[in-house]
C-alpha cells in the first residue's frame, strides 16, 4: 500500500502522518476547517496497490476493538452526545410527507427532552444532529424548517437507492436538490460498474456528480451489501475519493446487509491510504442498521482508534440513522434515573 504524498517540484516523496491522536474528549479548535478534496487523476497503479484485503485480519481487529474498549457512566453519556452531534437524522420512507419532514427537523433542533438536558447539565450547550437527510421532494421543506440553526440538509440523489437511471437524469436530480437548498448530496453508484471493474466509467460518473454538486458536499454511497467482497469495497472507496468525494458512505439502508464493522474498517483504511497519498482528509458515513446506542459507540471507537480524534467531528464522520436518536435518548435517561423508558415517551426521531 502506498504511504507517500507526492509534492510538486520535490525530488523525493515523504510520509504524511495522520493528524495527532488527541484524547477523545479533547475539544477541537474552531478554526480546524477541512480542505475540500479536489480529487486526482485515476491512478490504476495506486488502485492495484490497495486491492489486497485480508478479511480475517479485519475481523480480528474489529473483535479486539469492541471487546477491549468499555465506556461507562459519565464517559458513556459524553460519547453518546458526540454520536448525536455526528448524526444525519434521516427519513427515507415511501410514506414521507412534508409534515413528517417538519417533525423530523423539529426533533433535530431539539433532540433531547428538557429534563434530560437539565439533568446532564448541558443546557448552555448546543448539541444537535449535523444534518437531516431526505428525498429530493422534501429538500425545500427541510431547508425552511432548519433555517438559521446550523443544521445541514442532505438529499439522497441519483436514482436512490439503485442508481440505475441514465446519468443525465441523475445529474439533473443533483442540480435540482442544490437549487432547492441542499448543501450535502448523497449519491449512489451503479454497483454493476464495480462488478465489471469499469473503474474509468465509475470515476467519470462521480467526477460529473461532483461537478453537478457545486459547493454542496458530495457523499458517495457504495452499497457495500451489494458489492460481495471487501476487495470491491476497498477499490470502489478509492475510486470515489480519486473522483473528488468529500465522504464515502457504506449503504443506502435498503440493502439486505448494510453497515458492518469489517466493511467500515476496510473503508477507513482506504481513507487513511488516500490521506497518505494526497494529504486530503475524507469523511466517512456508516448507514443502515445502526439503531442502538451500543452500536454507535462501537463505530465511534473504530474511528478514534483507526483515524484519530479529527474523525470524531461531524466534518469527517456521520451516522446515517433514523431510530438511533430515540435509543440514545433512552440511554441518557437511564444514565440519569436508572430506569429505561418506553419508546413512545420520546418524540419522533
Amino acid at each position: 500500500m502506498s504511504s507517500t504524498i507526492r509534492e510538486a517540484g520535490a525530488g523525493a516523496s515523504k510520509v504524511m502522518p495522520l493528524p495527532a491522536r488527541a484524547a477523545a474528549n479533547t475539544p477541537m479548535p474552531l478554526e480546524h476547517g477541512i480542505a475540500r478534496n479536489p480529487g486526482m487523476k485515476l491512478d490504476l497503479g495506486f488502485l492495484e496497490s490497495v486491492r489486497s484485503v485480508n478479511r480475517s485480519a479485519l475481523e480480528r481487529r474489529v473483535a479486539t476493538l469492541t471487546k477491549r474498549r468499555s465506556i461507562k457512566a459519565d464517559n458513556q453519556a459524553a460519547w453518546l452526545l458526540r454520536a448525536i452531534a455526528c448524526m444525519d437524522l434521516t427519513t427515507l420512507n415511501s410514506n414521507d410527507t412534508d409534515e413528517r419532514v417538519r417533525r423530523l427537523c423539529a426533533k433535530a433542533i431539539n433532540p433531547l427532552r428538557k429534563d434530560i438536558v437539565d439533568g446532564l447539565g448541558i443546557s448552555g450547550e448546543t448539541i444537535r444532529p449535523a444534518a437531516v437527510c431526505v428525498y429530493h421532494p422534501f429538500v425545500a421543506t427541510a431547508v425552511d424548517a432548519v433555517r438559521g440553526t446550523g443544521i445541514h440538509v442532505a438529499a439522497v440523489s441519483t436514482a436512490f437507492p439503485h442508481g440505475l437511471a441514465p446519468l443525465s437524469t441523475r445529474l439533473q436530480e443533483i442540480e435540482a436538490s442544490v437549487r432547492d437548498g441542499a448543501d450535502e448530496i448523497d449519491v449512489v453508484i451503479p454497483r454493476g460498474l464495480v462488478y465489471g471493474a469499469k473503474w474509468r466509467e465509475l470515476f467519470n460518473e462521480i467526477v460529473a456528480m461532483r461537478a453537478a454538486c457545486g459547493d454542496a458536499h458530495l457523499k458517495v454511497i457504495l452499497g457495500t451489501g451489494d458489492l460481495a467482497t471487501l476487495r470491491n469495497v476497498m477499490l470502489a472507496s478509492m475510486v470515489a475519493m480519486m473522483a473528488g468525494a468529500d465522504f464515502i458512505k457504506t449503504s443506502t439502508g435498503k440493502e439486505s446487509v448494510n453497515a458492518t464493522l469489517p466493511v467500515g474498517l476496510a473503508m477507513v483504511r482506504a481513507i487513511r491510504a488516500y490521506f497518505e497519498e494526497t494529504g486530503y482528509l475524507i469523511g466517512f458515513k456508516p448507514a443502515g442498521g445502526i439503531s442502538t446506542a451500543k452500536v454507535s459507540l462501537d463505530w465511534l471507537v473504530l474511528m478514534k482508534e483507526e483515524l484519530g480524534r479529527p474523525w470524531l467531528e461531524p466534518d469527517l464522520f456521520r451516522f446515517g440513522a433514523s431510530s438511533l436518536l430515540t435509543d440514545i435518548e433512552r440511554q441518557l435517561e437511564h444514565h440519569l434515573t436508572g430506569h429505561y423508558s418506553a419508546n413512545h415517551r420520546h418524540a419522533m426521531a
